[in-house]
């Protein structure tokens, strides 16, 4: 026998079988490699999931709550400084208005400015004096009186309805004689006073020609004539709070 003979086992009966791997039967289903792949890959998906729905999810709620309760907060703080802000604001506007209040009721008379009126306007009429001749018209006061002796609330609409049971006057009623010039400057030197004042009523006539002295009893116009100008000063001044209920109260009863 020869060597190729004895290699030649292909020929011979007895020769090895080739051997092939048995894949696991599991009722009845062959898992072969391509149905365990499947397996694993559904088995990492559902592995997938649950780690999405009992360990992602969670998480991402709680995120997005702490999220909604940091916005909130954020929104607190935000409309906490904006208040501050405010309250420094309507703090600077209160300052403002309290000033402001004080310039308009320093325009308004009070008590002290009523009892020196008739010395101020009185003042106001000699100021326009000027050494003249005798007969030259001097202007002067004839008559200064208070129509009531305490002054009384507005509550009739004459100033305005606003003001209604916000102010008290007092009514004067004057009377003054001097020329035409004299009598214009007074007026308005009265209105520049510094109380808040009201000329009512203004009525002018042509007054009497005088002597030109006490031995001369002939009366003759010299210069300018003389005119007698009677008016009713109202004085304007606030009340006070417990003076404006009470004047609610005397406004509600007339009505």
């Amino acid at each position: 026998m020869t060597l190729s003979d004895d290699l030649n086992f292909g020929e011979q009966g007895g020769g090895f079988e080739q051997a092939t791997p048995a894949s696991p039967v599991i009722f009845g289903i062959t898992f072969t490699p391509k149905i365990i792949g499947i397996l694993v890959g559904v088995i990492g998906l559902a592995g997938a999931v649950y780690v999405l729905l009992n360990l992602v999810m969670p998480a991402w709620e709680s995120y997005q709550q702490q999220q909604t309760k940091a916005s909130e907060l954020q929104g607190q703080i935000d409309q906490k400084k904006a208040n501050v802000k405010q309250i420094d604001q309507v703090k600077d506007e209160l300052a403002q208005a309290k000033q402001q209040k004080v310039q308009v009721l320093g325009l308004f008379a009070n008590e002290k400015t009523l009892d020196t009126l008739l010395l101020d306007v009185n003042r106001l009429i000699e100021s326009g004096n000027t050494p003249t001749s005798i007969n030259a018209v001097r202007a002067k006061l004839k008559k200064f009186v208070p129509v009531s002796q305490k002054p009384e609330p507005v509550i009739d609409g004459t100033l305005g309805l606003k003001v209604d049971g916000k102010l008290q006057r007092s009514s004067i009623n004057a009377e003054i004689t001097g020329t035409y010039q004299q009598t214009q400057s007074i007026i308005r030197n009265i209105e520049r006073l510094q109380p808040l004042l009201i000329v009512k009523d203004y009525q002018s006539t042509l007054a009497p020609v005088e002597s030109r002295s006490p031995l001369d009893k002939t009366p003759m116009q010299v210069g300018p004539a003389a005119i007698n100008t009677s008016f009713q000063l109202q004085v304007l001044m606030p009340l006070s709070p417990e003076e404006i209920a009470a004047a609610a109260a005397l406004a509600a009863a007339k009505k």
